[in-house]
């Protein structure tokens, strides 16, 4: 049985099926009415979720999704309720991170229970010229990806301003490394190539192979360089989607929507998917990524619905899940599928 977690912005899909290929799916609607902006879970815990909401923080499900209940991060550092990113760790899924708005990050070691505030992120040299142009006041931190291979590294993505590491569990913290982006929307690791980084980001994607200390910038056949969403082929960590439109209005707003969906493998250039059964190009938001690791296994979400591939994105497969007509006017915030 798979699971697919779908974060809209006023309510969670729980959404259940045999795979990709079974047309058989139920959805349930969650914390509906809440203001969501991301959701973790961790393969080997696979009734606790995580959801983040803009306005009251953090909510937990220890059952499936069936109940949630408001988690509390104590703490003088927590200057609002705006929970941007979540993670779980893959090493241990008790540990969860949590950034928030403006950028401060948050671990919990007990599932949730109780935090600690990991300092030291805003006093960095750049902070000061972090910026989230629609509320240009602040900025936040919108995704944090945990080493396979290091539980004390993190990687995270300021939006906008800067890629940042720590390499010690927050003990000390890097910033902009040579080669990294600076408007970093989403990150991704892979669990068969060690120190390999790949970022999505809206001044373009970047690649790393030495866990965040240095950079390049494949973008050879990229036309649209507002990258959006990025997941490697869990078989194979040199193949890679990614979606992405000209600009922020064109990725995120339905009514001027035009977005895509490139492919790269090995180091030939991008190459974009258009009629494969994925919804692309006019009308359409930037999709969201996720897998469950079985190699060639994509679900994909945007404003049209959920789909999967199969083959890495030859062919999607539309998942019939309950589509209310007025989710097209909406730009998905997370997904995570579970196997």
């Amino acid at each position: 049985m798979t699971t697919v977690l779908v974060a809209l912005r006023d309510r969670l899909l729980v959404c259940t099926g045999d795979g990709p290929a079974a047309g058989d799916w139920t959805t349930t609607a969650r914390l509906e009415g809440h203001d969501l902006e991301c959701v973790a879970a961790d393969p080997d815990a696979q009734d606790r979720y995580v959801v983040g909401t803009f306005e009251n923080g953090l909510f937990r499900s220890a059952d499936g999704g069936e109940t949630f209940e408001r988690l509390e991060i104590d703490s003088d550092a927590l200057e609002s309720d705006a929970v941007m990113s979540v993670t779980v760790s893959s090493h241990d899924p008790r540990v969860v991170y949590a950034g928030t708005e403006p950028s401060r990050i948050f671990r919990s070691r007990d599932g949730g229970d109780s935090w600690t505030h990991l300092e030291g992120l805003a006093a960095l040299p750049s902070a000061d010229e972090w910026y989230f142009p629609p509320r240009p006041h602040t900025h936040h931190v919108r995704w944090l990806e945990v080493d396979p291979f290091d539980p004390e590294r993190l990687a995270v993505g300021i939006e906008a301003g800067a890629f940042v590491y720590t390499p010690d569990g927050g003990e000390t913290w890097r910033e902009r490394p040579p080669g990294s982006r600076r408007d970093n929307h989403s990150l991704a690791t892979h669990p068969d190539r060690e120190g390999r980084l790949y970022a999505a980001a809206g001044d373009g994607y970047a690649e790393s192979d030495d866990g965040g200390r240095s950079w390049r910038r494949p973008e050879d056949g990229l036309a649209h360089t507002y990258c959006w969403s990025v997941v490697p082929d869990p078989g194979d960590p040199d193949r890679v989607l990614v979606s992405s439109a000209s600009g922020a209005s064109t990725a995120h707003t339905a009514s001027r929507a035009e977005s895509y969906v490139y492919r790269r493998e090995d180091d030939g250039p991008w190459e974009r998917l258009d009629d494969r059964g994925l919804p692309t190009g006019d009308g359409v938001v930037r999709a969201v990524f996720a897998t469950t690791g079985e190699p060639g296994v994509v679900y994909a979400v945007n404003n049209r619905g959920l789909f999967a591939t199969r083959d890495f994105g030859d062919s999607w497969t539309p998942i019939e899940i309950d589509w209310p007509a007025g989710l097209e006017a909406q730009s998905p915030r997370g997904l995570v599928a579970l196997p």
